[in-house]
């Protein structure tokens, strides 16, 4: 794992001195219609959507939308950047403009996109302009990427929304961008809280996360689990 600009020290010092100690959890099962590491994926089966966020660690932006009644499906993977086919090592070193992201497959008739949004929000520091919590460096950085006018016209919305609702907050850094290519991340990367829940868990407390999350949100803060 590189420690090179935009990828932080910590993270690989915790890996290496303490998470090979841990037990692993089972593998979950990934849907068979995802795609693989190395190809841009590709549209959403016909009925569903396309939403994708970039929120830190991809590992911890799964999971809450996971647990949506209406989602299909969450990948981990890369996206925002200049290179085709980057792997995480790639995109850890800095240099390919591309942030940890996670694109959400779901059915617009059981959840909203709105709602979706505000799932995205509650899991980020949205005033966080230079990473999120322990990790670092524009890899990191906050990103709704909207797929059509109308993902475009709800994003500003709510982002304009957090803005009004409390001046003491500051400014939101979280960008609004149009989404592009999309490259999900190797397969050891996808499902990561479910594969490992003891190393997921550890990760998420020694970063911050929470904490900070409850900081921001207060009582509408994310939970960790």
């Amino acid at each position: 794992m590189s420690a090179g600009p935009g990828r932080p020290v910590r993270r690989r010092a915790i890996g290496a001195v303490l998470w090979g100690a841990m037990a692993t959890g089972l593998v979950a099962p990934r849907p068979a219609s995802l795609q693989s590491f190395g190809t841009a994926a590709g549209p959403p089966p016909a009925g569903l959507a396309v939403a994708t966020f970039a929120g830190g660690c991809f590992w911890c932006m799964e999971l809450p939308f996971d647990a949506l009644d209406g989602v299909a499906s969450t990948t981990a993977g890369y996206t925002g950047g200049r290179t085709e086919r980057p792997s995480y090592t790639e995109v850890g070193a800095g240099g390919t403009g591309h942030l940890e992201a996670v694109r959400v497959v779901f059915d617009p008739a059981k959840v909203s996109y709105g709602r979706l949004l505000e799932v995205f929000w509650r899991n980020v520091d949205p005033l966080d302009a230079g990473g999120q919590f322990c990790d670092r460096g524009e890899t990191y950085g906050t990103a709704v990427f909207v797929h059509d006018a109308g993902q475009r016209r709800l994003a500003e919305a709510s982002k304009a929304a957090l803005e009004a609702e409390d001046r003491r907050r500051g400014a939101i850094a979280t960008r609004i961008r149009d989404a592009g290519p999309f490259w999900p991340a190797e397969d050891h990367h996808q499902d990561y809280s479910r594969k490992n829940p003891a190393r997921y868990r550890f990760y998420r407390w020694s970063c911050g996360r929470d904490a900070r999350l409850r900081e921001v949100w207060g009582g509408s803060a994310a939970g960790g689990h």
